[in-house]
């Protein structure tokens, strides 16, 4: 019989009626009487690490979820956690990085409607997701709506419908169809030992460009920040005329800040060489994300400058694909490699 650990975290799944809205309110072990019939034979055990909205979910606490982990990583088959769905992606991510060498499923799971509810998806959510725990599988992975994406590749696109995740330029790993798990494809088995990497830097920005972006934004987020990403246009397009953003990105690069260039579409990635707008800022050692979602870069991010401050080394690590964060045919020049 399978042991399984649930770490109920907080989230929409056990949220109850308060005084001014919806907020977490159940234990783990409320939530395990939804699914005491349950035909799995599997012996599961929940603790509750924290009761929050996962809109108030920090970095802080995916450490906590990931130490969590390590202390019963030799005493259980799988991890299930439950976890609201605004920030789930990012959390999924972040534990991808953080555990690393994963023999064992860790699986995060929540609901567009508390589980208290007659009508709900976090009944199916929590039993699908307690079935794919059980698996012969290592990694981190999300199950929501019947569907198993890996942990970087998540991302929150519908907030009110069930079927609110979506696998982003990733395959889904599979469906799961009651006691069914129909595999579209497995990741390798970890060739490495299991081990924890929870040290976080936590000076990341995110800015997302927009027509009329002012370049003197860039003088507070210098003394603020050691990492910056910037959500370009397109295929990593920065405006250099009129309000030029060139020269300010430039002085963040020579202050040794890690500048990190994005793009705001969802699919596909991003090649920097392929428009004069994205030439010009690839001329400066900026750091490319290929195809990786959001959800994963501000925490990839985080864990690089938490690894070590030097830029160069930073840039390697982001550029190098980790839990299939990036897809192979991207190179690290930020120019997609064309099969």
């Amino acid at each position: 019989m399978k042991k399984i650990l649930l770490l109920a975290t907080g989230g929409t799944i056990a949220s109850v009626e308060g005084d001014e809205g919806l907020k977490p309110g159940l234990s783990g072990e409320d939530l395990l009487k939804y699914f005491e019939n349950t035909l799995l034979s599997v012996d599961v055990t929940a603790r509750i690490l924290m009761n929050r909205d996962s809109t108030n979910m920090q970095p802080e606490h995916w450490v906590e979820m990931a130490e969590a982990i390590a202390e019963n990583y030799g005493q259980y088959d799988g991890f299930l956690i439950t976890h609201g769905t605004d920030t789930l992606g990012y959390t999924a991510a972040a534990l991808s990085y953080m555990l690393q060498g994963l023999q064992k499923p860790v699986v995060l799971t929540g609901s567009q409607v508390p589980i208290s509810f007659k009508k709900t998806d976090a009944k199916k959510n929590l039993t699908d997701a307690l079935r794919f725990a059980c698996e012969d599988i290592g990694g981190v992975f999300v199950v929501f709506d019947g569907r198993v994406i890996i942990g970087t590749r998540a991302v929150k696109m519908r907030t009110k419908s069930y079927d609110a995740f979506e696998s982003i330029n990733h395959p889904y790993v599979a469906y799961i169809d009651g006691e069914e798990v129909r595999y579209i494809w497995k990741p390798a088995p970890a060739q490495q030992e299991f081990k924890v990497e929870t040290s976080l830097c936590t000076d990341v920005f995110l800015l997302k460009l927009h027509p009329g972006t002012k370049p003197e934004i860039f003088d507070f987020l210098k003394d603020h920040y050691k990492g910056i990403i910037i959500e370009s246009f397109g295929n990593g397009g920065v405006p250099f005329e009129g309000r030029n953003l060139l020269p300010k990105i430039k002085e963040l690069t020579d202050a040794g800040i890690a500048v990190m260039i994005s793009t705001q579409c969802l699919e596909e990635g991003h090649d920097l060489y392929l428009y004069e707008v994205g030439r010009k800022v690839a001329q400066y050692p900026v750091i490319v994300s290929g195809d990786i979602n959001t959800e994963a870069i501000v925490p990839k991010l985080m864990w690089a400058l938490g690894k070590t401050k030097d830029p160069a080394q930073v840039k390697n690590i982001i550029e190098t694909p980790i839990a299939y964060d990036l897809s192979a045919e991207w190179g690290r020049s930020g120019m997609k490699i064309q099969q």
